[in-house]
């Protein structure tokens, strides 16, 4: 059973009824410090602000995720496209699309501000998340 007290309403209305918050006017969109964002409901870690860009969308984009996440055919609201869930929690997190960077594989995912914390490079090993630094070592 997941926990869920501790999510705001659109926090519960994105992961728990596949909702989809307003584009622009989401905490992640425009923000591009150095860290991790994991699943807002479990804590699973999901994507790297290394792979993250401004795709021009309105929502968080990036090129992959840093961990598995799920794939779904989804028909809602007369489109054909593809639903992005966690794995632990299965949270609704967004979409993926094929239109992403060519250079870094082509794919757009598309994620709700809603479904994300983010914690920063600084803080990775205090939140228990310290085996992702290595993500942030220059080469």
């Amino acid at each position: 059973m997941k926990k869920l007290d501790h999510l705001t309403e659109m926090q519960h209305y994105v992961t728990q009824q596949n909702g989809t918050e307003p584009p622009f006017r989401n905490e992640y969109d425009s923000h591009f410090e150095d860290g991790i964002y994991v699943d807002v409901v479990s804590g699973e870690p999901l994507f790297s602000s290394r792979d993250k860009y401004d795709a021009g969308c309105g929502w968080p984009a990036f090129t992959k995720p840093i961990t598995k996440v799920t794939e779904h055919f989804d028909t809602t609201h007369g489109m054909r496209r593809v639903e992005v869930r966690s794995v632990e929690a299965d949270s609704h997190l967004g979409h993926v699309f094929e239109d992403g960077p060519k250079e870094t594989g082509g794919l757009r995912y598309c994620i709700n501000s809603a479904a994300l914390r983010f914690i920063p490079k600084n803080q990775l090993e205090a939140e228990g998340y310290g085996a992702y630094t290595s993500l942030f070592e220059e080469a």
